[in-house]
């Protein structure tokens, strides 16, 4: 999707990506769509301006995805794309190529989701490879999904 393109795109529920929200609503640690982007807002500072002019609100966000920082600048009054984010638990069967088998809540399996880059990747597999049962939590928004964070299952749910 190209930056400068706002239209809402609908996935085949027909539920849309994101939903308007004025800027001067938007919270710290709430969600933005910044340059394309599905955000987390980790600072805000709304400045008056002159006697004519419109408040203006400087957004500083961080991909929730890539963990990039972004930054935006924009009127309090205008509307800003807030994106739909869900986190979902789910168990995980197996890690095969990098790639997390999952099994969802009607018992079917998902295994498009990607074993995590870096130290939380390496936790997963490592406590997978010791036997442990563990549930993922994955974040998805704008069509995309990873996983976040883990927890091992607790007993006695088999």
């Amino acid at each position: 999707m190209a930056d400068d393109d706002h239209t809402f795109e609908t996935t085949d529920a027909g539920a849309s990506l994101t939903f308007p929200m004025q800027c001067s609503a938007l919270r710290k640690n709430g969600h933005v769509v910044i340059k394309g982007r599905p955000c987390k807002i980790v600072d805000m500072s709304t400045s008056k301006t002159g006697k004519h002019g419109h408040a203006k609100v400087h957004l500083v966000a961080i991909d929730i995805f890539t963990g990039k920082k972004l930054e935006d600048l924009s009127p309090s009054t205008h509307n800003m794309d807030v994106p739909n984010v869900s986190r979902t638990e789910f168990q995980l069967i197996d890690i095969d190529d990098g790639f997390l088998s999952l099994m969802t809540s009607d018992g079917a399996t998902k295994d498009d989701i990607k074993l995590p880059e870096g130290e939380l990747g390496d936790k997963i597999q490592a406590d997978f490879d010791e036997g442990k049962d563990l549930l993922v939590t994955i974040i998805s928004a704008m069509d995309e999904e990873a996983c976040v964070s883990y927890k091992e299952a607790p007993k006695g749910n088999n």
